[in-house]
């Protein structure tokens, strides 16, 4: 039709919110929990509930704490009453997800401001029983993530041939990008690389200081267009670019080491960044790391390094928080780790390194940075890349 706007509106990140991360937040109930990283976001923003078009909310599977669809009971607590709710869920990269259903809220002009949610409270839940039902057509996974994702890491050294310890140098990193994060769960003063390779072994060659905990915790960011990015009273994060991609779990060819989906998904929000050289072009990368080999492992399906080059970037310290590529400044999903909520925070560090306001973990000059996240069997992605400035079209 003559004259009908057909372009993406641009999305801004104005609010950001997390709550204080923890074994047990028995101060709060889930309601309290959301509510408590909502209105940190909000007032981030400087808005009020009434100033909310929609909320989209998002967590892991409903087993893991055995509330049913409780984006219903949550939906008071968020000021979302007589407002679209939507739901999201997939699986571990839902936080990730969460926040691109919101944006493309924004984008398409459906909705002008939108509260994106996303929480886990691990500690009334059994997430190791939740990740155990038995599957029809499949065998059952009786190990948890950690015993389902190490023979992927163990295939990854063998193909790579990294040598062992660079799952200890990933950890150790972490652990001490954490205790400058005052919202991340673990905070291991006194942490050394010995204390890492000393720890115990959990599923070979995953050793318990390698892999992330189990957290209660809330993240929430405010999704506005450029109108509500000129009313904002700080600068904002802008979307420059966001995908989500998805594999069966199993199927005759699938490269857990490096899945397609993956792949695909970078390519495809690079493509809409603009992005032809990622290790060049993005200051900091979020990148969704439960187990510690998983850092190597993204840097290759993500394009920062060729095959097999991955273990080298992150033994040469590029990925140190003052080296060329700052890997999870915030500490990531190995010190930190809501499950439904994980994904949503690798998106709001990014956001807020881009606005320069990361604290303690900022990377100096950061104005191009990529928030990730995964799910499942290695199958579920989301992504975004955010940047300083609008993008340009």
């Amino acid at each position: 039709m003559s004259g009908q706007r057909t372009s993406r509106e641009p999305v801004a990140i104005t609010g950001i919110g997390q709550t204080k991360h923890a074994a047990a937040r028995r101060d709060v109930s889930l309601a309290g929990l959301v509510r408590e990283a909502a209105r940190r976001a909000l007032d981030d923003a400087q808005l009020s509930w009434a100033d909310v078009d929609a909320v989209v909310l998002g967590k892991a599977p409903d087993f893991f704490e055995g509330v049913m669809m409780p984006e219903l009971y949550l939906a008071d607590a968020l000021g979302a009453v007589g407002k679209p709710v939507l739901r999201v869920h997939t699986a571990g990269s839902v936080g990730g997800s969460t926040a691109l259903v919101a944006a493309d809220l924004v984008a398409a002009r459906v909705q002008r401001t939108v509260l994106a949610v996303a929480f886990e409270k691990q500690s009334e839940s059994n997430a190791m029983w939740g990740l155990s039902l038995p599957v029809p057509f499949q065998q059952p996974l009786l190990a948890g993530a950690g015993g389902f994702f190490a023979p992927h890491v163990r295939a990854y050294i063998r193909r790579s041939g990294a040598p062992g310890g660079v799952g200890a140098l990933v950890a150790y990193k972490d652990r001490r990008n954490a205790l400058l994060n005052p919202w991340a769960h673990v905070h291991e003063h006194g942490i050394t690389l010995e204390r890492v390779r000393s720890s115990p072994m959990l599923w070979d060659p995953v050793r318990y200081s390698e892999t992330c905990p189990s957290s209660d915790g809330a993240c929430a960011v405010v999704l506005t267009d450029r109108a509500g990015a000129a009313r904002a009273p700080h600068p904002p994060a802008w979307v420059h670019g966001g995908a989500m991609r998805s594999e069966p779990t199993l199927f005759a060819g699938k490269d857990f080491v490096s899945p397609r989906a993956g792949r695909d998904c970078a390519a495809e929000v690079y493509r809409q960044a603009g992005i032809t050289d990622p290790r060049r072009e993005l200051d900091v990368a979020e990148l969704y790391v439960p187990f510690s080999w998983y850092e190597p492992m993204w840097l290759e399906n993500l394009g920062f390094a060729a095959e097999g080059e991955g273990w080298k970037l992150t033994a040469s310290g590029a990925t140190e928080l003052g080296g060329e590529l700052p890997v999870n400044p915030s500490g990531g999903v190995l010190s930190t780790n809501p499950i439904g909520a994980s994904g949503l925070i690798r998106f709001a560090e990014a956001a807020l390194q881009v606005r320069g306001t990361a604290g303690e973990h900022q990377v100096d000059g950061a104005r191009k940075a990529l928030g990730h996240a995964y799910g499942g069997g290695a199958q579920f992605f989301s992504m975004w890349v955010v940047g300083d400035r609008p993008p340009t079209t």
